[in-house]
């Protein structure tokens, strides 16, 4: 691993959050989409916000976040660290978007093993 990957990385996980919080806050919990979305119009964006709702209603993007996290977590080597970082990928949406409780989770775990030293021998 070169020295620079963990600062690209941050860099990159900045990114995703912010454009995370755009969505949240630009999409989902703007008034104009909600005044717009209340009509039963078929707007594709309406549906697009009401596909995401159901998304987050049912957690899908926390259990996204959680199973390659966990897997990440106990495969060893590049594969458990590329599974870590999908993990982490999928935490940070979860997170904002009101899926918090299994988010933290995967986001811990995802963390710890992207931190973790590689073990020697392997």
């Amino acid at each position: 691993m070169s020295r620079r990957f963990p600062w690209v990385l941050l860099l990159c996980l900045a990114v995703w959050l912010a454009a995370c919080y755009g969505l949240r806050f630009g999409f989902m919990e703007d008034g104009q989409w909600v005044g717009v979305c209340a009509e039963p119009a078929g707007i594709w964006q309406c549906q697009l916000r009401s596909a995401l709702g159901l998304t987050i209603h049912w957690g899908v993007l926390a259990w996204l976040a959680v199973l390659p996290a966990v897997l990440g977590f106990f495969i060893p080597g590049r594969i458990g660290q590329i599974l870590a970082a999908i993990g982490l990928f999928f935490a940070l949406p979860a997170l904002v978007l009101y899926t918090a409780s299994l988010a933290v989770f995967a986001l811990v775990i995802a963390a710890l093993r992207l931190v973790r030293a590689p073990r020697a021998g392997i």
